[in-house]
């Protein structure tokens, strides 16, 4: 599980069937990652400068392919959304494209069809599943990202941060169980100074139940 990528953003190919790729060096590797519009604009005012991807790895038969976004809420939005019956990723970065993620969140929480189905592609029988199948979801994530929004979370170091992702996925949560644990943490004052990875580590197990 790759959570983010951190590197400098060379440039961003448009391919034959309009997707955007981006090239990161990462340390002398260069990763192709799939963006949306929305990012490969800003990237494209900064070209050249250090960016830090939070990706999602998808694998296919053919190749594994890799997407990328500006910010984790965003590719967390981009997982639930492929977790909708009859959604693919080009889908999926489409709605996230078109409405935003702030627009696309309150359209599903409130079964907006009308307002998912001007997505191209999206007609509106999949924007009633996508509403249906989210909206108990996205309703519960939405209110932990006003919480955190609205409070001085301070998540830890990048460093701590990777230990203690990397032994909660050893120990079987999911990516989405370890965000919503860390970002209660950083809220604690407890916690927000700790730079004991094995502290996170307790807290967010004990948290998760």
């Amino acid at each position: 599980m790759i959570n983010y990528l951190r590197g400098q953003a060379i440039e961003v190919i448009k391919t034959p069937n309009n997707r955007l790729i981006l090239i990161l060096d990462v340390n002398q590797i260069g990763y192709e990652i799939q963006i949306p519009s929305r990012l490969a604009l800003d990237i494209g005012k900064d070209n050249n400068d250090s960016r830090q991807i939070f990706t999602h790895l998808l694998l296919r038969e053919e190749q594994p392919l890799l997407y990328g976004f500006g910010t984790a809420p965003e590719r967390d939005l981009f997982r639930q959304l492929l977790s909708v019956n009859g959604v693919g990723a080009q889908l999926a970065l489409a709605l996230i494209d078109t409405l935003g993620i702030e627009e696309l969140v309150v359209a599903i929480v409130t079964g907006n069809s009308k307002i998912l189905s001007k997505t191209p592609g999206v007609g509106l029988k999949t924007a009633e599943r996508i509403a249906l199948e989210l909206k108990t979801k996205l309703a519960a994530w939405r209110q932990l990202k006003e919480a955190t929004t609205t409070t001085t979370a301070t998540l830890p170091a990048a460093e701590i941060l990777e230990d203690v992702q990397m032994t909660l996925l050893a120990l079987g949560y999911s990516q989405e169980e370890i965000d919503r644990a860390m970002a209660v943490l950083s809220q604690d004052a407890l916690f927000s100074k700790n730079t004991q990875p094995e502290d996170w580590i307790k807290g967010a197990i004990n948290w998760l139940g």
